[in-house]
């Protein structure tokens, strides 16, 4: 399942360095990276990522690399959103997706794209209201924000048949994994000065199968909220 939205502004539509060629190109550089779901490539070609930066950063739009946002934040690098969603839909078609840490709203809109519902909690609410007027300008209407601490998920949502992380926590949280579905999948990068991305499926109420998949950086799951 994909889900379209209508490009019918110049603002999304992107001129010079972020232009359709240079998303192009950035599709190439994913392939190379061995990025394989022609679903996960059709969204981010599809998905004006320099809408979710700040305007003096937008022509880096679309290069392969992290970029700063407010509050020492960041937009994840692009083969970082492109191989999270890749893991996380490898199981199947996922219908209620829990993505914690909202940030730019650039992951969170790839998600929307391939899932029928995505709900995203986000600790920093200047972050989530910037995210929320970005999704009303795409016209994507499938997500649910809650501005709260991120490592305590959205137990009244729950369960997820999969979860996504986009901070670091030094452990995978209790409260995650009891709000995954028997089956479903959970994405996270774990540790402090050496981060793994790890995937985590739920295999009965009491076990869980958990494999490495690459060494990553992120920015560090911090508990409280910032109004």
């Amino acid at each position: 399942m994909v889900r379209g939205f209508a490009v019918n502004d110049i603002r999304l539509q992107g001129i010079g360095m972020t232009s359709r060629r240079t998303r192009d190109r950035l599709i190439v550089r994913l392939r190379e990276q061995n990025i394989q779901d022609e679903k996960v490539l059709a969204v981010i070609k599809e998905t004006p990522r320099h809408i979710f930066i700040d305007e003096a950063l937008a022509h880096r739009a679309y290069e392969d690399t992290a970029l700063p946002i407010s509050f020492n934040q960041t937009i994840s690098q692009p083969y970082i959103v492109a191989k999270m969603t890749e893991v996380l839909l490898a199981g199947g078609p996922l219908k209620h997706v829990l993505e914690v840490g909202t940030g730019s709203g650039y992951q969170t809109a790839i998600l929307a794209q391939l899932v029928e519902q995505v709900f995203s909690v986000e600790r920093i609410k200047p972050l989530q209201d910037k995210a929320r007027h970005r999704f009303r300008q795409m016209g994507l209407k499938n997500i649910r924000l809650q501005h709260t601490d991120g490592g305590m998920g959205w137990s009244s949502k729950a369960p997820f048949d999969g979860i996504m992380v986009t901070a670091a926590p030094q452990e995978i949280p209790e409260e995650l994994l009891a709000q995954l579905a028997i089956g479903g999948r959970l994405v996270i990068p774990v540790g402090q000065e050496q981060q793994q991305l790890k995937l985590v499926v739920r295999v009965n109420v009491r076990d869980y199968d958990t494999r490495i998949i690459e060494n990553v950086r992120f920015v560090p799951l911090l508990a409280g909220t910032i109004q």
